[in-house]
């Protein structure tokens, strides 16, 4: 399966260098990935009968209202909390093997290959590369595998014996966090700042953005996009037509849940339904190639994607 974005063509050559004290940062949902991981990992999880596809047309229309009326505080902290008591006491495992299936279905297609490019780019002029995103951190390590990056810092939460406790170690990897976390890794590694690079698509990873000697806004939404312009920070925009939309979570809501898609899978009701799979695990469900049924996946636009309840 190719890339999405592959007509793109290659990504310009950026003017990085081989010292070890450099380093780049990339943002994952709509900057390395079309649309929202965990949006995707609940759709697989969906396809397992983990929830139902109508289950999930109702948290897309959710978050599509989120998105036009904005985050807060609240919106985020509750779906953080119903998501970390969805996956409380699941092995992590589980998760984890979960996330590799779903990534390869769901999201490797999905790879935008400009920004993929870039990414490749400092990995050749022997650069480390780290995923820096408020997904779990479990899901995070796995696409950053699959692209050959160095690593990634994600949300962390709490395990006891191979298994979540429902809480989380720290915060959400939002906002502020993310820069801190970049700081925190700065340290460690003795990279310089100054030197290294950060990618993004968000207004909210302006902390992160403006940390570094080379940030630059990549598929922007308007809000970056005009501090980017005020700033003179680079723009790289590899959409093509109209500008594509995000899917799925907003970046601030409730990613503080462990492994693919639980985050999202947490924000709907509780189905009772973990653990029950299909005869043929990892099958969409028979005729649709999606989810199942009850719901119906409409192509608006390179990687936009909208789940619409069907009728009964």
């Amino acid at each position: 399966m190719t890339s999405a974005g592959a007509a793109d063509g290659p990504a310009e050559p950026l003017a990085v260098g081989p010292e070890p004290h450099r380093a780049a940062f990339f943002d994952v949902d709509n900057t390395m990935l079309i649309g929202a991981s965990m949006y995707h990992f609940a759709r697989g999880l969906a396809s397992r009968k983990f929830f139902t596809g109508r289950d999930l047309a109702r948290f897309a229309v959710r978050q599509a209202r989120l998105r036009l009326t904005g985050e807060n505080a609240g919106d985020m902290h509750s779906t953080r909390d119903s998501a970390l008591a969805f996956v409380a006491g699941k092995q992590v495992s589980e998760i984890v093997a979960l996330g590799e299936e779903i990534y390869d279905e769901e999201m490797a297609g999905r790879i935008w290959s400009g920004t993929h490019a870039l990414a490749r780019q400092h990995l050749a002029a022997g650069e480390r590369v780290w995923l820096v995103t408020a997904t779990p951190v479990e899901l995070a390590r796995i696409i950053a595998t699959r692209l050959g990056l160095t690593g990634a810092l994600g949300t962390v939460s709490q395990t006891l014996d191979g298994a979540y406790t429902g809480r989380l170690v720290g915060d959400v990897l939002h906002g502020e966090a993310k820069a801190q976390a970049v700081r925190d890794l700065a340290a460690r590694e003795g990279l310089d700042l100054t030197q290294c690079s950060a990618y993004s698509d968000s207004i909210n990873d302006v902390p992160m953005l403006s940390l570094v000697g080379h940030p630059v806004a990549v598929n922007p939404d308007s809000a970056l996009r005009a501090e980017a312009k005020a700033r003179g920070w680079q723009i790289r925009d590899f959409r093509s037509g109209r500008r594509a939309a995000r899917v799925g979570i907003p970046a601030a809501l409730g990613l503080g849940a462990l492994g693919g898609g639980v985050v999202a899978a947490g924000a709907l009701r509780r189905s009772g339904r973990w653990g029950a799979r299909p005869a043929a695990p990892g099958r969409a469900a028979a005729g649709t190639g999606r989810a199942s049924s009850s719901a119906r996946w409409v192509q608006l636009g390179p990687g936009v994607v909208r789940a619409v309840a069907a009728r009964r």
